[in-house]
């Protein structure tokens, strides 16, 4: 890839639904998704308009994972940098065959649109579901998921040959079960300020791996800054926990704003739940709540019905990560891309 590719360029072998479009079909495409299309086709069909508009840059919304939505600006071109980098880290080629069943109103179905006419991807738009599958036996080079889409999707994805998946964590009967594919799968690691993903790593991995012109350290909180010339001018300060390997990877820990301070005692709740993570079936998180004595007590938070825990769940656990208490909640609030909304979980109880 050279430096040379703008926003401005549609790739000769782009195909959308199986047809070759370029720059002035695509914005006939968008109007006719504006005025005609179903909901998710009229998104599509604003950000193609944005795109191509005059302005160097686009606005949008991030997810709202932890905190409230915030209107954020992103130029163009880094866009697109971003995209040749996925290219590179992946071995994407013009023509792959590409599925394309993220909702477009985030940076994740944006950037599979971006990638899509920059590498020259023949790709196949669908409307985002929880089954992006069903029905659809076609054979695919490539595809990006959240990790709800992927477990529903496991008896069909042996037809796509690589898949990136993100926007949630996945848990580990997911990860079981995509081990056992012939697909290779990543799973991502990014965010709206990174235009969706800065690094990667295949299932059963432990350390993330940058892409292409990615630079990473950690600040004195051990939460990693990101240096991405391409993408920020700025250097990126995460809240993220992690530990560097090397000069190119890292081991995701947990996020800053979720440790626990119960009694003197830092608790990291990412590490817990990934203790208990084979012993609970439904959906849960620990976390901390005011308690007198301790400052923060842990416990324990399951999505669904009450039930009868057996004790030996928590003998992984060390003896400060117990949860003192156990509490039920009917529906856990979240994202429109899986990800639990803890704060707003805690407040409805």
């Amino acid at each position: 890839m050279t430096t040379t590719i703008t926003y401005q360029n549609v790739h000769n072998l782009f195909k959308l639904n199986g047809f070759h479009l370029d720059r002035n079909d695509l914005c006939r495409v968008a109007y006719s998704f504006i005025k005609e299309g179903d909901e998710h086709e009229k998104s599509v069909g604003d950000f193609i308009l944005d795109w191509f508009d005059n302005k160097s840059y686009v606005e949008f919304n991030t997810s709202g994972t932890t905190g409230a939505p915030k209107l954020i600006r992103i130029e163009k071109q880094a866009m697109v940098d971003s995209a040749i980098a996925t290219g590179d880290f992946f071995d994407l080629h013009p023509g792959d065959k590409a599925l394309h069943c993220l909702p477009t109103k985030f940076i994740a179905g944006k950037m599979m649109f971006v990638r899509s006419f920059i590498l020259g991807l023949d790709v196949d738009f669908v409307a985002p579901s929880s089954h992006p599958l069903m029905l659809n036996d076609t054979k695919y080079d490539f595809a990006a998921m959240v990790p709800l889409q992927a477990q529903n999707s496991l008896p069909q994805l042996n037809n796509i040959k690589k898949i990136i998946i993100g926007g949630a964590k996945m848990n580990t009967a997911l990860e079981k079960g995509l081990s056992k594919l012939k697909t290779t799968v990543y799973e991502t690691y990014g965010m709206t300020e990174t235009i969706t993903h800065i690094a990667a790593k295949k299932i059963g991995e432990q350390a993330f791996s940058v892409l292409p012109n990615i630079k990473i350290a950690i600040d004195d909180r051990n939460c990693l800054v990101i240096d991405a010339p391409k993408i920020s001018e700025k250097s990126i300060v995460t809240n993220d926990l992690v530990e560097i390997v090397g000069e190119n990877q890292f081991v995701f820990i947990g996020r800053i704003d979720n440790v626990i301070n119960s009694g003197g005692v830092k608790l990291i709740p990412e590490k817990i739940e990934q203790k208990l993570s084979h012993k609970i079936n439904s959906r849960f998180f620990v976390t901390g709540i005011q308690d007198s004595d301790l400052g923060e007590k842990l416990v324990l938070i399951i999505e669904g019905e009450n039930q009868t825990l057996e004790d030996t769940i928590f003998d992984d656990l060390d003896k400060y990560e117990k949860p003192k208490e156990v509490f039920y909640v009917a529906k856990f609030t979240e994202t429109e891309n899986g990800k639990v909304k803890r704060k707003e979980v805690l407040e409805s109880m």
